[in-house]
């Protein structure tokens, strides 16, 4: 797509958080030149099984394509010009190095403001700057235990022990608002000329997304409950058994709630006493789940959907992951494309899931090489290239 055609952000973020960012930015259109470290370059390229080159690891293939790369090392003067530069050249520098060393460095706000006065600075952190935990390192595993994200687990299937969250969900996450923020900063400068500064910290960014539905009663002052939502951590609510198999079934109004209970002739269970109780205390939703857990071994998976697709029973098979990259409808829509890169050979890419009318879908450049452009972007330098 070429709908931020133009734009061009200097990236000298690491790991997922930043890249996952610029990668969304960079599907858009916009030009995305990540500015690496010599030799071993960004540690994503590392994550993910690699054919041969081990700079190309098929995390660095997803999460880093449509961009072009730099090797600077910024200690070096001539490096750091390079560097500087750049950014006079750009809409964007978005970076994750922590406050003190990037201000040592010579690229702490002030400094890029000095070289391009609109300049939109985004600052990835793990922390906000303004609290206590400011200069405190931050990862994927440290932002679920400090959201409590770790604690969910536990309280769905009474394991004590804390357990992260099977995904870089936070990182992601922080990487979405990043690309929200740095957005909404275009938009701001389209309309005044001004860029700003703008800091996006993983854990207020993974907190709010955290607690949009588990801050629940604890919002209220004085709180009338605890935080954590009743429904997400009821320990009856899991794919329910079948004659082959799981299925996710969703009855989410009273309406198709009362329906469900038609179709697996469990009426009386709504009309009861035990249900009447429940629902005045809002537990009721654990006997439902608990009915329909008894009923559905009695038929398959494709008998069950086939009912629940006639009666608008929102319902989906419990797949591995593996079934997942096999799914009809992914397939059919598009959404993985395979690709043969020069170099790694044959591979699948997810195409990006947003579909724009007025954007045609454009091929991405392939994920880089370290300092994979390096030449060609020194030369626009040197050329005084836009």
């Amino acid at each position: 797509m070429t709908m931020l055609s133009g734009i061009r952000i200097i990236d000298l973020t690491t790991v997922i958080f930043g890249p996952y960012a610029t990668q969304m930015l960079a599907d858009l259109g916009a030009e995305v030149i990540k500015v690496e470290a010599p030799g071993l370059g960004d540690v994503s390229r590392y994550l993910g099984s690699a054919r041969s080159d081990p700079t190309m690891g098929s995390i660095h293939l997803t999460v880093n394509r449509g961009k072009r790369s730099i090797a600077l090392d910024l200690k070096q003067p001539a490096d750091a010009a390079v560097l500087r530069d750049l950014i006079a050249g750009a809409d964007v520098f978005f970076h994750n190095v922590r406050g003190k060393a990037i201000e040592r460095l010579g690229f702490d706000y002030a400094s890029c403001k000095a070289l391009k006065d609109d300049i939109i600075y985004v600052h990835g952190t793990g922390f906000g700057q303004n609290g206590p935990y400011a200069d405190l390192q931050a990862y994927d595993d440290v932002i679920q235990a400090a959201t409590g994200t770790t604690s969910l687990l536990p309280r769905v299937d009474g394991d004590p022990r804390p357990r992260y969250f099977p995904s870089l969900i936070a990182d992601k996450i922080a990487g979405q608002f990043g690309a929200q923020a740095i957005l909404a900063a275009l938009v701001h400068k389209l309309r005044t000329g001004e860029g700003q500064a703008v800091e996006v910290p993983m854990f207020e960014c993974f907190a709010a997304f955290m607690l949009t539905e588990h801050l629940r009663d604890a919002a209220l002052d004085p709180p009338i409950g605890p935080a954590g939502y009743p429904r997400q951590l009821d320990p009856t609510r899991q794919p329910f058994p079948t004659a082959d198999g799981y299925l996710a079934i969703v009855p989410y109004t009273p309406e198709s709630t009362a329906r469900l209970m038609t179709l697996l002739g469990s009426e009386a269970l709504l009309a009861s006493p035990a249900f009447e109780a429940a629902r005045a205390a809002g537990t009721h939703m654990s006997l439902v789940y608990a009915e329909i857990a008894r009923k559905t071994p009695a038929k398959t998976n494709a008998e069950w959907l086939e009912i629940f697709a006639a009666n608008d029973i929102p319902a989906m098979v419990a797949r591995d992951l593996d079934d997942v990259i096999d799914d009809p409808h992914l397939r059919a829509s598009g959404f993985f494309h395979r690709r043969e890169h020069p170099d790694v050979g044959a591979f699948f890419e997810m195409r990006s899931p947003v579909r724009y009318g007025a954007a045609p879908h454009v091929e991405p450049r392939f994920a880089p090489r370290i300092d994979g452009d390096g030449a060609a972007i020194r030369d626009e330098l040197a050329r005084g290239a836009p």
